[in-house]
C-alpha cells in the first residue's frame, strides 16, 4: 500500500510539472504571437505610409509640371487671351521686330500685322538673338494682360511733362510695331496716342462697361528659332 501511494504521488508530481511546463510555453507562445502581430501591424502601417507618401509626391509632380502644350498661332492666342491670362502658353509666329533697347522684346505676327503680340524676355533668358527677325519663332511663357486706363494715361502725361517718360523707337514717338499691335499705326505723337486711347476707352466703356483697354503680352521662359 505504501509503495502504491508513493508511485501515485510521484505520478501526480510529474503531471503537475508537465502541466506547469505546458502552461509556461503556452504563455511564451502567446506572447510571441502578440509580438509578431504587433510587428506585422507596424510593418503594414509603414508600408501604407510609404504608399501614401509616394502617391502625394506623384500628385505634386503632376500639379507642378503641366503636360507639354501644343503650340498655337498668334491669331488663336489673341482670340482666347482673356481666358488664358496668367496661364502658360506656347505660341508660334513670325518675328517682325526686336526692340533696339537691350533686345529683350520681340514681336510675333500672325496672319497680318494687326495680329501681333509682344514677347518680353525674363532676366534668366536674356536678350533675344538677332536671328529671330524674319524667322518663325516658338515661344513658351506666361500670358499677361496690360491694362491702359485713365490712371495709366495720367501717369504717362505727368512723365512727359517731367521729361521722364520712357522712349521707344528711333524718334522717341513709340515703337512702330507696338503701335500697329495697339491699333495706332496712323497715330504719330505721344499726345495723339494718349488722346486716341482715351477715345477708345470711352467707346469700350459705353459698349462693354469696361473703362480700360486690354493688351496682351508674353513673359517668355524659353524660345526656339525654327
Amino acid at each position: 500500500m505504501g509503495t502504491l501511494l508513493f508511485h501515485f504521488t510521484m505520478f501526480l508530481l510529474q503531471f503537475i510539472n508537465f502541466n506547469t511546463y505546458i502552461c509556461k510555453h503556452l504563455l511564451i507562445l502567446k506572447s510571441y504571437s502578440i509580438v509578431v502581430m504587433k510587428k506585422q501591424h507596424l510593418f503594414l502601417w509603414i508600408f501604407l505610409s510609404i504608399l501614401m507618401l509616394v502617391s502625394c509626391t506623384d500628385n505634386k509632380k503632376t500639379t507642378n509640371q503641366p503636360a507639354e502644350l501644343p503650340p498655337v498661332s498668334v491669331d488663336e492666342l489673341l482670340s482666347i487671351a482673356e481666358q488664358e491670362t496668367n496661364n502658360q502658353v506656347v505660341v508660334e509666329g513670325i518675328c517682325t521686330h526686336i526692340c533696339s533697347h537691350g533686345g529683350k522684346k520681340i514681336f510675333l505676327m500672325g496672319s497680318d500685322d494687326s495680329k501681333t503680340i509682344r514677347v518680353e524676355s525674363t532676366n534668366n533668358l536674356g536678350a533675344f538673338k538677332p536671328e529671330c527677325v524674319n524667322s518663325q519663332v516658338t515661344v513658351v511663357g506666361q500670358l499677361k494682360e496690360e491694362r491702359i486706363d485713365e490712371a495709366y494715361l495720367a501717369k504717362w502725361e505727368n512723365e512727359m511733362a517731367a521729361g521722364t517718360a520712357e522712349e521707344h523707337g528711333e524718334d522717341g514717338e513709340g515703337c512702330e510695331t507696338e503701335k500697329i499691335a495697339q491699333g495706332q499705326e496712323n497715330v504719330n505723337s505721344e499726345v495723339d496716342r494718349i488722346k486716341d486711347f482715351r477715345t477708345k476707352i470711352a467707346e469700350r466703356n459705353t459698349n462693354e462697361g469696361k473703362n480700360y483697354l486690354s493688351f496682351y503680352y508674353i513673359e517668355a521662359t524659353e524660345y526656339s528659332i525654327l
